[in-house]
């Protein structure tokens, strides 16, 4: 699997960068997961939008959400010149019909419900998901490939189960919106020390923090889940790749 972190900003993407999206490959295969604010002009760097087989949306707060218009722009206007004639397809929960309703503009974009209740298969990835604690609906989601695995917390305030949820995963990319010792419960997030507990205890490979605050020296996220966490703690940042 290979892993591009294309944004990672929380509500609102700094100047030049995006909100939550990330792209996940596999033999082939372009995965885009959420499609927050800035994702697509940020995306191009990496992989042409008519390249993109399938989207993955967590929940349908703006911040990943806001550029899935523009996207279906996009493949509209790739049929119309030929670019490519695969139809994108979205996968989303259907806790919020009006939302999930938006997702499909036949026959260019398809729509489609994942049963958080079971496992899906999307490509080559055989996804699982786990409810959060958030705000609005939203779903964590492990996506597993030839004995690899990468686990997405979305948005959601800490939960012991996410540590079963992640156990042994190579890479757990996890929301850090708060400072350690900043509650960051009632807005439906975590901070630095819950998202370091949940890897410790899971024994991850590597835990990337994401869904960063607008505020303070994000660095200090990294200092204070390294305190908790004896692996490999990184910031997400525009444009970076992991493979595994």
């Amino acid at each position: 699997m290979k892993l591009t972190i294309i944004g990672h900003w929380g509500a609102y993407p700094e100047a030049g960068e995006a909100t939550s999206c990330y792209l996940l490959e596999h033999d082939g295969y372009k995965l885009l997961i959420d499609c927050g604010s800035g994702a697509l002009s940020q995306l191009q760097h990496y992989c042409s939008l008519a390249e993109l087989d399938a989207v993955i949306i967590s929940h349908y707060h703006h911040d990943h959400i806001s550029d899935i218009g523009p996207l279906q722009y996009s493949r509209l206007i790739d049929f119309d010149l030929k670019k490519t004639d695969k139809p994108l397809n979205m996968y989303g929960h259907s806790f919020d019909q009006s939302e999930f309703q938006k997702l499909a503009k036949p026959p260019h974009v398809l729509s489609f419900i994942y049963n958080e209740e079971h496992q899906s298969s999307i490509g080559p990835f055989r996804v699982t998901y786990m409810e959060t604690d958030h705000k609005a609906s939203c779903y964590a989601m492990r996506f597993e490939v030839e004995g690899k695995s990468l686990v997405y917390t979305a948005d959601s305030s800490y939960k012991e189960e996410f540590a079963n949820f992640a156990k042994n995963a190579d890479i757990l990319l996890c929301e850090a919106s708060f400072y350690g010792g900043q509650d960051g419960k009632p807005y439906g997030h975590m901070n630095s020390i819950e998202a370091a507990t949940i890897a410790q205890d899971a024994s991850v490979k590597k835990l990337i923090l994401t869904h960063l605050p607008h505020f303070g020296d994000n660095s200090q996220l990294v200092e204070e889940a390294k305190s908790i966490f004896g692996g490999e703690v990184c910031l997400a940042k525009k444009g970076e790749k992991f493979s595994f």
